[in-house]
């Protein structure tokens, strides 16, 4: 009785997931779809799924008309160093918070609840006002800074989860042999955080690398701007846009994330179910 109420339970679950793998894979696919057609398939009133004369116009034209490699590259640094920063600053502090369990985590908790309740609208005005202060206003660095504030809070309460699943047996007995709190986190915690170090540091980048209100509001220079920003530049007036180049750079756009996520999914597939087991 209970198999043959499981199977049709399983395939409900199954036909859930599927309808939802395609949910999340209509957009890309479109874009895809969009960024190799030419103008004219663009402007049919009747656009067909697959273009039916491929073309890489689309690519050409968008390197064309905008600096694309340049503001990818101020992206790539500003997600890699706050990503860096994030995890180096969350890591020790993670490990703190799990071990020593009073006021001091609670408060912490608390704050990392509501930093990630805040809208970007309450905050940008005097985050503008400090940097400016610091001479920070419209350089990467200044940036790079934003992103890694805003993006320390999840890193924290992420990786606090991680270090909660190591067993303290293993610091007890490090401690026996002699090591310190330092050489205990480096040599013992960290190699076993490792699956959950790569995880959020992906999260980190990926989420440094997508951010656009940020760096539209602090970054003026067309030489400074990364590449959310520039991609608006292919928005008209009126909202008119040019849609095949604009599919194009956007396409591009989501490749670095797409192929670091495959490479690094096994240590990501690893770490989280990890992080997920309380000690």
């Amino acid at each position: 009785m209970n198999t043959r109420t499981g199977r049709p339970a399983r395939a409900a679950q199954y036909l859930a997931l599927a309808a939802y793998l395609v949910f999340l894979a209509f957009p890309f696919l479109w874009l895809v779809s969009t960024a190799f057609k030419p103008p004219r398939e663009l402007s049919s009133l009747h656009p067909t799924w697959m273009p039916k004369d491929p073309t890489l116009g689309n690519f050409r034209q968008a390197f064309a008309e905008q600096p694309l490699l340049h503001a990818a590259l101020n992206s790539l640094v500003a997600a890699v160093c706050a990503a860096v920063v994030a995890v180096a600053l969350a890591t020790p502090t993670a490990f703190v918070l799990a071990r020593r369990r009073g006021r001091l985590s609670t408060a912490a908790t608390g704050w990392v609840v509501v930093s990630q309740a805040f809208p970007f609208v309450l905050v940008i005005i005097p985050l503008f006002l400090v940097l400016k202060n610091l001479h920070l206003i419209n350089s990467v660095p200044g940036l790079i800074l934003v992103y890694v504030v805003w993006s320390l809070p999840f890193a924290l309460w992420m990786l606090t989860g991680y270090v909660r699943a190591v067993p303290r047996e293993l610091e007890e007995a490090a401690a026996m042999d002699g090591a310190g709190r330092l050489r205990t986190l480096v040599s013992v915690v960290a190699p076993l955080l490792a699956p959950g170090i790569v995880a959020t540091a992906l999260f980190s980048f990926i989420t440094a690398w997508n951010e656009f209100f940020f760096a539209l509001v602090l970054l003026k220079s067309p030489q400074r701007q990364t590449l959310p920003v520039v991609l608006t530049h292919f928005l008209g007036a009126e909202g008119a846009a040019d849609l095949g180049p604009l599919a194009a750079a956007a396409f591009l756009a989501t490749l670095p994330s797409l192929v670091i996520f495959s490479v690094i999914q096994k240590r990501i597939a690893g770490g989280l179910p990890a992080g997920a087991v309380k000690s």
